[in-house]
């Protein structure tokens, strides 16, 4: 058994024992678990791609008079302001004015407000344009300006979901093509789609929320974050396999962190044809290795996580429940897959690259002492379902 002090101490003398969660499963084959949980301290997890629920609360300060804005678009995007006088939040599938989104299906959806998040930690200039009734304390009642997120006194990221453990695998059984969150998928089971980071995504080696919980500390796009909160649709009251991780879309977490010091690498705007606009974003969460069961479970390999196949041209959207098959994530990065007899191209929204090199990002952090773990002040709820929103008469 170790503390979390324990291996904050051993961070901070640079003598703890980090490992990502690729390189973990090898090292306790050969060592064996109990003395491999002796020795390893931190295991760190990641994921990169698409995660649509997410924002960020901006506050430009005071103009001269001063303003309280009402209404409020940054390049074009609408932002939300009935908060605090030049306090704002943007949100990342927010479209553009005008945009003609499905108008002209399948739409390009070719900017949003993921696109500002991006150019914002790029540090590229954008555009605020305000408007305002005008009260006598906050005069003004118009605002146009150019800013650079160094304008700021703070830009907070802040994702009410992201993270899922585990998620469905899209694919079309329909004669047209259709265009989803998950991407175009082909007629005819043509092809199919998926985003997990699978044997390095965080909650999928902490299936039991025994280490990741609000107030975890946590690597969120090159700057030091935390969770927050569970995030939102967190639904840990699902089917489990015998390694009790998830087979099918289960908890989530809400994460934030400042936006000043992230990395423009890991904050990209996506642009999915058909269906919207998204943000890709990059998380590392390490992994303390208290005890053997703890590290037995950052040991799951690709093929021991499975998730279900979904028919988006009906079953998904109309909520029949209804499960094709399913496959594990070391059959779905083969590239090719077999579903209903038939063989079938296979893509993926996450990048695995990617989020290999944040575990090591973060690892590296953590062996030069420059990254400490925080034991979490409330842990996940392990039974909680879903509900749905019924439609009622009055």
């Amino acid at each position: 058994m170790k503390t979390y002090e324990e291996i904050n101490a051993k961070i901070e003398s640079k003598k703890a024992v980090v490992l990502n969660a690729e390189e973990v499963i090898d090292y306790v084959d050969k060592k064996g678990l109990e003395a491999a949980a002796k020795e390893v301290d931190v295991v760190t997890t990641a994921t990169f791609g698409p995660m649509c629920s997410s924002g960020c609360f901006l506050n430009f300060g005071h103009s001269k008079p001063k303003m309280r804005i009402t209404e409020g678009w940054i390049d074009d995007v609408l932002v939300y302001s009935g908060v605090a006088a030049v306090d704002i939040f943007l949100g990342a599938t927010q479209l553009r004015h005008n945009d003609p989104a499905n108008m002209y299906y399948p739409g390009e959806f070719r900017f949003g407000g993921g696109h500002v998040m991006e150019k914002l930690v790029a540090g590229e200039k954008c555009q605020l344009f305000g408007l305002s009734y005008g009260t006598d304390d906050y005069p003004r009642r118009e605002i146009r300006t150019w800013f650079t997120i160094d304008d700021l006194n703070q830009a907070i990221m802040v994702n009410p979901r992201n993270c899922y453990q585990n998620y469905n695998i899209a694919i079309n059984c329909s004669d047209k093509p259709i265009y989803t969150y998950l991407g175009h998928l082909k007629p005819g089971l043509k092809n199919l789609t998926y985003c997990s980071a699978g044997q390095l995504s965080p909650l999928l080696n902490d299936p039991l929320y025994e280490t990741i919980g609000v107030g975890t500390s946590i690597w969120l796009a090159g700057a030091k974050g935390l969770v927050y909160a569970e995030g939102t649709q967190h639904a840990s009251k699902c089917d489990r396999g015998v390694n009790d991780v998830p087979t099918e879309g289960a908890g989530t977490l809400g994460l934030t962190g400042d936006m000043k010091k992230m990395t423009p690498e890991f904050v990209r705007g996506v642009s999915l044809k058909g269906y919207g606009i998204s943000l890709a974003v990059g998380v590392g969460i390490p992994i303390p290795i208290l005890n053997a069961d703890i590290l037995h479970r950052t040991t799951v390999r690709d093929r021991d996580i499975v998730a279900p196949v979904i028919d988006y041209a009906h079953d998904y959207g109309e909520r029949t429940g209804k499960v094709i098959s399913t496959l594990n994530y070391e059959q779905l990065k083969a590239g090719e897959v077999t579903v209903l007899g038939r063989k079938v191209e296979v893509g993926s929204l996450s990048s695995y690259t990617k989020a290999l090199k944040i575990a090591n990002l973060l690892k590296d952090e953590i062996t030069r002492g420059e990254f400490l773990l925080s034991k979490p002040s409330q842990r996940l709820p392990l039974n909680q379902g879903m509900k749905t929103l019924e439609i009622r008469k009055r």
